[in-house]
């Protein structure tokens, strides 16, 4: 076995000097609210004062994401290697690296997004007696000093109740000291990626995976650590209780999963999706559609249960469903398939004179996506015959995000973590490191909080460092272009021994199986 501080110094060290330049770039590039006293800091004014500034502030943020990104390629590399030692390498490890590469991020001013100035001024909305599920956060003088992003100035929060009771509390705690709110937000996003580590291993487990390997892939990745840790979204606590919810579930404790599954809807609603297939998981693999049925109506009640209690204790979020629904799809963005194409064909129907503008076409092709991934995830549901419950989520989640009307680089997080866990063969390994990697590109492209496109010439230079810096990263190392775009050199994230694939087994529903009634 490798030893856990020699393992740790060796990988852990390269991600906590990129992490380290990160978080340095981000007080040049990062948001910081206009009241905040750290305005004044030296470094701060000469990486924000000049052109000069913000360019190294950049050039800090991508290299340290170039080496964050090298440095797990690396580690993967050897995980995934076939003459990795019998015993593997120990979870308490990977965890260790974790904790290094995470460790610098902690302070910095968020990145990548300024989401967790929005949560704290919608805090402020709910102390102030208002209900942030039917009405913005313009309602609070200074909001726009506080950080809050002017996109969703004047709409409502889509987050449940578990949500809107963090926020207020943080928002009563840190007044007058945005800065300060955003911290403890990401103080909560770290709770969810600590529910991810601690339960990812254990359904890696269950489904004969090795654990260190779904924790490199599906907590250790540089996505978690830009937009989990660095962006303190809320979707990290999210996904650690969804993620919590079906390892309870897969181990029996059903009932405990579908609560812990409730208390995630209860933090953003579309979580609901996992709530089903945590059902399944009660009535078990020979389970009839009575069972079935029954299972669902228990996960269902405990749900109902669940949000009213937490709704009683909020004393707000009616809108929160309409909110939920309604708030994130006002945003149009090329990383939406859905979107893209109805913004392709609406240009060319109102360029050929068949509809006024493009917003039509793009209404009806989202409808559409939509509507083909509820038939698609029903069919999962209905259907789980030749994959475990656990694995019918991971896809459930990646066609809501696939066929969506928005998708946002953290919302691969949402998937990623369950297909670490359920196994992936080397094309569909290779894929989710392909995307890892993109997304950390793009990352490096959108490092900037103040920035709005592409046009600002500090932006379209950090596009192109960005993209010559992961070029040569692959091209001067072997190893890691192998694991990306070469031959297979392992056996992807599946099972190896024979007792690893007997529990993969019976993790698996049957196929065609004719149920009882």
């Amino acid at each position: 076995m490798i030893g856990l501080p020699s393992f740790v110094v060796r990988h852990g060290t390269p991600g906590l000097a990129g992490s380290a330049l990160v978080a340095i770039g981000a007080l040049g590039v990062g948001w910081l609210p206009l009241t905040s006293n750290m305005l004044a800091n030296p470094l701060v004014n000469l990486l924000r004062g000049s052109l000069a500034g913000s360019l190294s502030a950049r050039a800090m943020v991508v290299i340290g994401l170039a080496i964050l990104l090298q440095a797990w390629l690396v580690l993967g590399s050897e995980l995934l290697a076939r003459d990795r030692p019998d015993d593997g390498i120990p979870v308490g490890s990977i965890l260790g690296v974790l904790g290094m590469w995470a460790a610098p991020l902690l302070l910095a001013p968020p990145l990548f997004s300024r989401d967790a100035y929005s949560y704290y001024v919608q805090g402020r909305v709910f102390g102030a007696g208002f209900d942030p599920t039917t009405i913005g956060v313009d309602v609070i003088p200074g909001w726009f000093d506080d950080g809050a992003d002017p996109m969703w100035v004047e709409s409502p929060t889509p987050y449940g109740p578990v949500f809107l009771m963090i926020e207020r509390g943080i928002a009563n705690f840190a007044h007058p000291n945005a800065y300060l709110g955003a911290l403890l937000f990401r103080g909560v996003a770290l709770i969810g990626v600590n529910l991810i580590a601690y339960y990812l291993p254990r359904l890696a487990r269950l489904h004969g995976i090795d654990p260190s390997r779904a924790l490199w892939l599906g907590v250790l990745n540089p996505v978690v650590l830009m937009h989990f840790v660095a962006g303190a979204h809320n979707d990290a606590l999210m996904v650690g209780l969804v993620v919590a919810g079906l390892a309870l579930a897969a181990e029996h404790r059903c009932m405990w999963g579908a609560i812990a599954v409730s208390l995630a809807v209860a933090v953003k609603p579309i979580a609901i999706v996992a709530l089903p297939f945590v059902g399944l998981l009660w009535a078990g693999r020979d389970g009839s559609w009575v069972d079935r049925i029954r299972s669902w109506a228990f996960a269902a009640l405990a749900m109902a249960c669940t949000l009213a209690s937490v709704f009683l204790l909020a004393q707000a979020g009616d809108g929160v469903i309409k909110a939920a629904f309604g708030t994130p799809s006002g945003v149009l963005t090329w990383l939406s398939p859905a979107t893209a194409l109805g913004k392709i064909l609406g240009t060319l129907t109102s360029g050929i004179g068949l509809t006024e503008d493009a917003s039509p076409v793009l209404a009806a092709v989202r409808l559409a996506g939509a509507a083909v991934g509820l038939i698609v995830v029903l069919w999962l549901i209905l259907r789980p015959g030749g994959r475990s419950p656990v694995r019918g989520a991971a896809l459930a989640f990646a066609v809501i995000v696939l066929l969506g009307p928005v998708v946002q680089p953290w919302y691969l997080l949402w998937f990623l973590p369950l297909f670490a866990a359920t196994g992936l063969s080397v094309p569909e390994l290779r894929a989710a490191i392909i995307l890892t990697a993109g997304f950390t590109v793009h990352g490096m492209i959108e490092s900037s909080a103040n920035a709005d496109n592409l046009t600002d010439i500090a932006d379209t230079v950090s596009f192109v460092i960005s993209i010559l810096v992961v070029v040569l990263i692959l091209a001067a190392s072997p190893r890691e272009r192998r694991l990306v775009l070469g031959p297979a050199h392992s056996g992807g994230l599946t099972p190896s021994a024979p007792d690893e694939q007997e529990r993969a087994a019976s993790m698996r529903w049957p196929v065609g199986a004719r149920m009882r009634s």
